[in-house]
């Protein structure tokens, strides 16, 4: 593969690369790429975190990068996930979040037994110098700023909040420099974080990212699209100027479970929601079924979509494209429930690997653990 096909392949189907001359730059010089994506440990995984960016990181593999899934169980005890109790977060980390995160990556095409999964904990345990270089990003960083950053934590600016939920975005900087990640993934809403790592790398003396030679580097910021979720906009119809604003505000979220699919809902379950969706007939503009199809279908090379109907309704369509797709949705020739029912049978049959992994005994004990707390804490 040489380096505009492995440019390309890392680059596909995503938002944002801050930037793609420095990539390229680096692919150019053969400098090995080191990838790293870190996950709150919460509730349930559904299709956006599992799906979604195993996808991108099953597309770093192929391109010859080494990736590391990182488990960030401190960041989820600051950001109160499970109750706030690190002992909870801990016990689910790997035996369910791990392995949630590796079956979909399996199921996308990567390679789970070539992915690096770190622990928080173990991390900080066995780098001590972390704290220093988490005080080197806080020196070199505005209070100003990490207050404007805690949006990456899901809360909003102005909210009122704990102390300990300033040192979250330090220290999600300061993972880059730990892990010595020069290529770090995450959705758009990781922005904030993002930038600072690149703003900060000059600066650092402890643990500073390099390359072969010796020379400072400065990470690459990969942003995945983010999915939406199935409900209704909080708007509509929606202003065209604040179209981006109310996509930011639908990303798919476990906190409204009827507009997210988990990674084991069975199929029938997957039917129900789907089948409850947003989907105004005509509407292809804010649609989050056919972003759905978008991005779990064709963006996946899953396709053909098929539509299967009474010939007195037309007949059976298939569908290659998203914009043949889009095309006859929006002239009307394709219904919605025809649409969700279509998107329903693909979906399931992409996670019919996720539900038979997590159909051995333990692994469902660990999930049947996991739902009944979730039911006994509050969730974000």
């Amino acid at each position: 593969m040489n380096t505009q096909e492995r440019l390309q392949l890392i680059c596909r189907n995503v938002q944002e690369v801050l930037t793609e001359d420095r990539l390229r730059d680096y692919l150019e010089r053969n400098i090995p790429l080191r990838h790293y994506i870190g996950f709150e440990i919460s509730g349930e995984i559904h299709l956006g975190t599992g799906i979604q960016c195993m996808a991108k990181v099953a597309d770093f593999q192929k391109a010859g990068v080494e990736c590391t899934l990182f488990l960030a169980d401190w960041h989820s005890w600051i950001n109160d996930k499970l109750g706030g109790d690190i002992e909870r977060i801990r016990s689910f980390a790997y035996g369910y979040f791990a392995e949630g995160l590796k079956s979909c990556l399996k199921a996308v095409g990567g390679d789970p037994d070539k992915l690096n999964v770190v622990l928080g904990s173990d991390l900080y345990q066995k780098k001590p110098e972390f704290w220093t270089a988490f005080i080197e990003v806080c020196k070199n960083t505005t209070l100003n700023r990490i207050m404007r950053s805690i949006t990456i934590l899901g809360r909003s600016e102005g909210e009122a909040i704990d102390f300990a939920k300033l040192v979250y975005p330090p220290m999600q900087v300061a993972d880059i420099y730990a892990l010595g990640v020069n290529l770090v993934q995450a959705g758009t809403d990781q922005r904030k974080a993002h930038v600072v790592a690149l703003d900060v790398a000059n600066q650092m003396k402890t643990m500073p990212l390099s390359s072969p030679s010796g020379e400072k580097l400065a990470p690459v910021a990969i942003h995945h699209n983010l999915l939406i979720g199935l409900g209704k906009p909080p708007m509509w119809p929606i202003d065209p100027d604040r179209l981006q604003e109310v996509w930011m505000a639908m990303k798919m979220s476990k906190s409204k479970p009827d507009t997210a699919v988990f990674i084991t809902d069975e199929p029938d379950v997957i039917a129900r929601k789907i089948k409850k969706a947003f989907c105004p007939e005509g509407e292809v503009d804010f649609n989050p079924v056919l972003n759905w199809a978008q991005h779990l279908v064709f963006a996946l090379n899953r396709g053909p979509l098929e539509i299967k109907r009474k010939a007195e309704w037309g007949g059976d369509l298939s569908y290659n494209t998203l914009e043949e797709l889009t095309r006859d949705f929006a002239e009307k020739k394709l219904h919605p429930m025809d649409l969700k029912t279509a998107l329903a049978q693909s979906i399931a049959d992409l996670l019919a690997p996720v539900r038979e992994h997590f159909a051995q005994p333990e692994l469902k004990e660990n999930l049947e653990s996991l739902r009944d707390v979730m039911s006994k804490v509050k969730l974000r």
